[in-house]
């Protein structure tokens, strides 16, 4: 993937933190619903996983990750945590499987165009990624918690 450096990189990533809180509640309309874990399912795709780590009255943290094996607890990837502000209708991605969080990585909050940066390459991969989720139209319900439970 080509690298895109926007000159105005915070403005750019307060939108791009606008347009994936707007598509997660496109692939997963029920989002609110889930209290712990749901599957989004697509013909011939790989089952995507949501987890739900935690729910506050104005913010959400949640899991996003595609599972690459029959045994849920392996090969999750790319393992996006998403910190989904409701108040502010904003979604930031935390972290993921091969980048740890902004405060594990910057010890020094005076590294503010590297902390930018960064949180740029996390966020805009994420948005890159739910474009991909929704152009292969996973649909996440409740009934597919059920169908896994069953399994």
């Amino acid at each position: 993937m080509s690298f895109l450096n926007p000159v105005n990189k915070s403005l750019c990533l307060e939108q791009v933190c606008e347009s994936n809180y707007q598509k997660i509640f496109k692939l997963i309309p029920d989002l609110l619903a889930f209290k712990e874990r749901a599957i989004g399912l697509a013909p011939n795709n790989t089952t995507l996983h949501l987890e739900v780590i935690e729910h506050t009255p104005h913010t959400m943290t949640v899991e996003l990750s595609y599972c690459f094996s029959k045994n849920v607890d392996q090969l999750l990837e790319p393992a996006v945590k998403i910190r989904i502000y409701l108040d502010a209708q904003l979604a930031e991605v935390l972290n993921d499987h091969a980048r740890a969080s902004v405060s594990q990585v910057f010890k020094d909050p005076g590294l503010s165009r590297e902390i930018m940066n960064y949180k740029w390459r996390l966020n805009y991969f994420l948005q890159k990624w739910l474009d991909h989720c929704l152009k292969k139209d996973y649909r996440f319900n409740t009934e597919s918690l059920l169908t896994e439970a069953l399994a």
